[in-house]
C-alpha cells in the first residue's frame, strides 16, 4: 500500500505540473475551438499508463498451515488504449463511455515459503505473475467547470464492467497458478483538464478504479491459491486524450 500511495502522489504532482505549463502557454494566445463544448458529441483517442495491484484477504487456512509464511501483492505497470465517446447533457454535464477500451497489466503475488520446492524452481521468495488483457466498458458522468480561456477542469465518476481475455480460471494444469475469473465490475473516479488548441483538445486525466467482484477462483488443492480468499482489483491510471 505504501508503494501505491507513493505512485499516486507522483502521478498527481506530474499531472499538476503538466497542467500548469500547458495552461500558461495556452493563455498567451486567443480563444481556440470556441464552439467545441456546444457540440452534441465528442470523440477522442485515449492512451494511458496504469499502476495496479490486488487487494486481497487471507483464507482461514493461512493461519493453520506453515508452508506459506507471507503473501503480498506487488504493484505493476500497464498500458491503456481506448476510444472515447462523449455525449453532451448540458453546460456542465456530459455522459462518457469507451466502446473500445483495452488494458494490459501484469499483476503479481510474492510468497515467502518455509519449504520451497527448489527442484521445481521455487525459492524462499517466490513471485507468481498474473497477466491480464482486459476489455472494459465504463460509463461515466462528467461534471465540468466553466471554461477559462483555453482551459477547463472536470471531475468524473462512474461504473465499469470488465472482461479479462487472459484469465485462467478454466486452466487444468494449474499447480503453480492463481486462478482468476474473467468478469469484473467496479467504480471509478477521477480528475481531468481540457486544454484547447487550434486544431484539437488535449486532456490529461488521473483516475482511480476499485473492483467490487471477487476475482479469485479458489482451489483448495493449490498451495498458492488456498491461502487466499477474496481478490479485488485496484488501479490508478494517468492518461492523455486527444479530441
Amino acid at each position: 500500500m505504501h508503494y501505491l500511495l507513493r505512485y499516486k502522489i507522483t502521478y498527481i504532482i506530474i499531472s499538476l505540473l503538466l497542467c500548469s505549463v500547458l495552461c500558461n502557454a495556452q493563455l498567451r494566445g486567443g480563444l481556440n475551438k470556441e464552439d467545441h463544448d456546444d457540440k452534441p458529441y465528442h470523440f477522442g483517442i485515449n492512451l494511458g499508463i496504469n499502476r495496479s495491484h490486488f487487494n486481497f484477504f487471507h483464507h482461514p487456512i493461512f493461519l493453520q498451515r506453515d508452508s506459506v509464511m507471507v503473501v503480498e501483492s506487488i504493484n505493476s505497470t500497464g498500458l491503456n488504449l481506448a476510444w472515447l465517446v462523449d455525449k453532451r447533457l448540458g453546460n456542465h454535464f456530459n455522459l462518457r463511455t469507451y466502446p473500445l477500451n483495452l488494458t494490459f497489466t501484469e499483476k503479481a503475488f510474492e510468497y515467502n515459503l518455509k519449504y520451497p520446492d527448489v527442484v521445481g524452481g521455487e525459492s524462499e521468495k517466490t513471485i507468481k505473475k498474473v497477466q491480464s488483457i482486459s476489455l472494459a466498458l465504463p460509463v461515466q458522468l462528467k461534471f465540468s467547470s466553466d471554461r477559462i480561456g483555453n482551459f477547463k477542469v472536470y471531475m468524473i465518476g462512474g461504473v465499469k464492467a470488465e472482461y479479462d481475455m487472459a484469465a485462467n480460471a478454466g486452466a487444468k494444469k494449474a499447480e503453480n497458478l492463481i486462478k482468476l475469473n474473467r468478469f469484473d465490475y467496479g467504480v471509478e473516479a477521477g480528475l481531468g483538464f481540457h486544454f484547447y488548441y487550434p486544431y484539437f483538445v488535449l486532456t490529461p486525466e488521473l483516475k482511480m478504479g476499485w473492483g467490487l467482484s471477487n476475482l479469485h477462483s479458489r482451489d483448495a488443492n493449490l498451495k498458492f491459491s488456498n491461502v487466499i480468499d477474496n481478490i479485488n482489483s485496484r488501479t490508478i491510471t494517468f492518461s492523455l486524450t486527444v479530441e
